[in-house]
């Protein structure tokens, strides 16, 4: 069945084929936790034959989101250690998060603001909040970057876009606005060419970081929303979270990438999974991530190659945590053989 509106009611989603109604009581206690959202754009794309079906496992509730475990934390990342006023995330010296809204066309179920988010997550901000954060943005020249994340910034109309480019176009000093959103592939009509334009009414550089996390969900639709916003000239950077029975394997870890790079969005990070609560059924170990990086390595292209990142927990950043080719003096190939570097001097029966 294809749903012509966005599910939010556990009952929908049983009408929609989505969950078994005799699941309904134990999914109203995960609903009452986390907010539900799916858009018929990924309703669509999940089989409900298949119980392990990846683009399901991204945003249909499960019971396993009741398990919680002792190191999950509802601000995994950090975020309030770095808060200093409501909407701002001031964690690195020359970058900051603009936190406009904290709801999402979408609410995945590994969310890492899984408890910020929603209806009954945090409020949008105020005018009066929201000119504060601007005010802390104008009185810092050491900030060249603002990323506008939340929530989802694309679920704004044009016009509040448009507003809040105006607003950082009056900031010398910032030079980069960075949106950081999951609408081309989960809602690709709000991709309009009134959002586009929006975004097109600073001087500033302009990127878009486009979270997907499998081949699937880069549907036609969703490639033609990414082509509007690359033909104005906004270059597109993505985002990809590490998660179990999704993209947890070579094959589908590289058609997700190649068909990002097809889209013309450059694989940026691939996201370790956060402790977020009731996520652990989603969670690979470090060593899993690790192991598939060096799959790729050499044998899928490097425009294809993201950088596999830990936000360490509490709020201290990201660090890489890939593979390394290098120990011992020696170097290794993408074939897996072993080489000295640097190499020994001489050739082979040089004195």
């Amino acid at each position: 069945m294809t749903a012509q509106r966005t599910l939010r009611r556990l009952p929908d989603l049983a009408e929609a084929g989505l969950v078994a109604a005799e699941a309904l009581p134990a999914l109203e206690r995960v609903a009452a936790q986390y907010a539900v959202a799916i858009t018929p754009a990924m309703a669509e794309l999940v089989d409900a034959a298949d119980p392990a079906d990846p683009i399901a496992r991204q945003f249909v509730p499960a019971e396993a989101e009741l398990v919680h475990l002792p190191l999950e934390h509802g601000d995994p990342v950090g975020d309030h250690a770095h808060s200093p006023l409501e909407g701002i995330v001031h964690r690195y010296p020359d970058r900051l998060l603009l936190k406009v809204n904290h709801n999402c066309a979408v609410y995945c179920r590994f969310c890492f603001r899984r408890e910020m988010v929603g209806p009954e997550g945090l409020r949008p901000l105020s005018p009066q909040a929201l000119d504060a954060a601007f005010a802390y943005i104008a009185g810092r020249p050491e900030v060249w970057e603002v990323i506008v994340t939340g929530g989802d910034p694309f679920v704004l109309s044009p016009r509040r876009i448009a507003d809040l480019m105006a607003r950082l176009d009056a900031v010398d000093h910032v030079k980069v606005v960075r949106f950081h959103t999951r609408v081309p592939a989960v809602e690709p009509e709000f991709i309009s060419d009134e959002l586009v334009a929006a975004l097109r009414t600073s001087a500033k550089a302009v990127y878009v970081a486009v979270h997907a996390n499998h081949a699937r969900e880069l549907t036609p639709v969703a490639r033609a929303a990414c082509a509007r916003l690359v033909d104005a000239g906004i270059p597109l950077l993505g985002q990809t979270v590490l998660l179990k029975g999704v993209n947890d394997d070579p094959a589908s870890l590289t058609a997700l990438l190649r068909a990002m790079v097809e889209t013309r969005i450059k694989p940026y990070y691939l996201h370790h999974g956060d402790l977020a609560p009731g996520t652990g059924h989603l969670r690979t170990t470090i060593e899993d991530g690790q192991a598939l990086m060096k799959a790729l390595r050499g044998h899928v292209s490097g425009l294809c190659q993201p950088t596999y990142v830990l936000d360490i927990p509490g709020g201290h950043g990201k660090a890489p945590v890939g593979p390394s080719f290098l120990s011992g003096g020696e170097v290794e190939d993408f074939r897996g053989v072993r080489h000295a570097y640097p190499p020994h001097s001489g050739r082979e029966g040089d004195a």
